[in-house]
């Protein structure tokens, strides 16, 4: 989970008194994004259940995308667990002196958040297989697969353009933000829908 509440850009002083001021915060957000990701391999496994039949390759692909993504995510949450010890940590971190310690956590914080531009890519990438998916089968509604399809798009777009130039990053985040909408919609159909397509 990303904590950028947390963050006064350009201020480690300020960022680390907001850690250490809300270290129950900071730790929940730590598991809420562990708890997430373990959700997130359960998910994919439901939706293969669900979507196999229609195509076993790309019921797969979309597994596979999935668990590659986990374990990058959960390396990356290594980074704010890495930063909250930095700021709370051993005696021998005293090394780096007070100001080497501000600077080390802010980095390794700042580097979270880059990290989640790669956990991105696969966050946008599972999207496609699962449009087709849905596109195909005859037991959901076709305009959720194209939306799901918009999603990943918007993701792809955003991951290139943040690593491009953070300019075009905040340019193109309207229409990104926008793309994600199909993510929204299949939650929805599948908690309130009538879904038929068999589970075994």
């Amino acid at each position: 989970m990303y904590l950028p509440s947390l963050i006064a850009a350009g201020d480690p002083a300020a960022t680390a008194a907001n850690v250490r001021a809300n270290e129950s915060f900071f730790r929940l957000g730590v598991l809420s994004g562990l708890v997430c990701q373990v959700t997130f391999v359960f998910l994919a496994l439901a939706l293969y259940r669900l979507f196999r039949e229609v195509s076993e390759l790309q019921a797969k692909t979309m597994v596979a995308l999935v668990i590659a993504a986990v374990p990058v995510a959960f390396l990356n949450m290594l980074n704010q667990l890495a930063a909250f010890h930095v700021l709370s940590g051993a005696d021998y971190l005293n090394a780096f002196g007070s100001d080497g310690r501000l600077a080390l956590a802010m980095f390794l914080l700042e580097l979270h958040g880059q990290g989640l531009v790669m956990v991105e890519l696969f966050w946008g990438l599972w999207l496609l297989p699962l449009g087709l998916l849905v596109m195909r089968s005859r037991f959901m509604p076709r305009a959720i697969g194209v939306l799901l399809i918009a999603a990943c798009v918007g993701y792809v777009v955003d991951v290139i353009a943040r690593l491009l130039s953070p300019g075009m990053a905040a340019i193109v985040a309207p229409v990104v933000a926008a793309s994600k909408f199909g993510e929204l919609v299949i939650i929805a159909w599948l908690l309130f829908g009538r879904v038929e397509a068999p589970l075994t």
